[in-house]
């Protein structure tokens, strides 16, 4: 069995080792590049806690502020340890999506004690802002990385997608969907025979978006349960 990792590189990576020791095969296909922005000195002095919904912006902030001391909530396992292995000890982590994140942060901390600070790209999925707003939170947005689209599939992906080597495409966020569906659909690929493994219902909705063998959704929204699918037979 072979499958189509569409993370950015670092995660894909780190997931296409995972597999291998599961004798899955992986071909890496990055939708995205990930650019650090350059950024001023982050002002913290006011932040009783850093928000994270993504491994890129820990390895962004890692970069932006030799700040370690203060509490950190992750939207996930895999964001929780990108910021562990950046060296931020005090880490929360939620079940895997924004709603989760905010709710955790509500259960923890306290308006009064000082504001939050989001680290993200330039686009973000989901109003975290909003959620905590209406909890009483302030919370800023540091944008610390430019998330950058594809613009065309490699040779050795379309290549293997036009032999049938590929058996299933990991899909982790709406905007991979969004893009790996556009990029077949300018190289004219039909992915009738391939599985879209997709990370949650709002991932699954882009993919939907052409036609596939299957569209699978994970059972939560985290790495250990969409890597599930991969071994779950079609239409369980």
């Amino acid at each position: 069995m072979r499958v189509l990792i569409t993370r950015p590189r670092a995660d894909a990576e780190a997931l296409a080792a995972l597999l291998g020791e599961r004798d899955i095969g992986a071909l890496i296909e990055p939708m995205l590049e990930i650019i650090p922005k350059p950024v001023p000195a982050l002002e913290l002095d006011d932040v009783q806690a850093l928000l994270l919904t993504s491994a890129n912006g820990a390895r962004a902030l890692a970069l932006a502020t030799d700040r370690r001391d203060l509490a950190l909530f992750a939207v996930g396992p895999a964001t929780a340890m990108a910021a562990r292995d950046a060296g931020f000890a005090d880490v929360a982590t939620a079940d895997g999506d924004v709603a989760a994140l905010s709710h955790l942060v509500e259960s923890r901390l306290k308006p009064a004690d000082g504001a939050l600070l989001h680290v993200s790209g330039s686009a973000v999925a989901g109003d975290l802002a909003g959620r905590l707003g209406r909890a009483g939170f302030e919370t800023r947005r540091a944008v610390l990385y430019e998330a950058r689209a594809l613009s065309a599939l490699s040779e050795d992906a379309v290549a293997a997608l036009i032999q049938g080597e590929i058996h299933a495409v990991l899909l982790f966020s709406p905007r991979t969907a969004k893009s790996f569906v556009r990029l077949c659909h300018l190289a004219s690929l039909t992915l009738d025979g391939v599985r879209a493994l997709c990370l949650s219902p709002a991932v699954a909705h882009q993919a939907e978006a052409t036609r596939w063998f299957e569209i699978a959704v994970a059972a939560r929204p985290d790495q250990d349960a969409l890597l599930a699918l991969i071994q779950t037979p079609p239409g369980d």
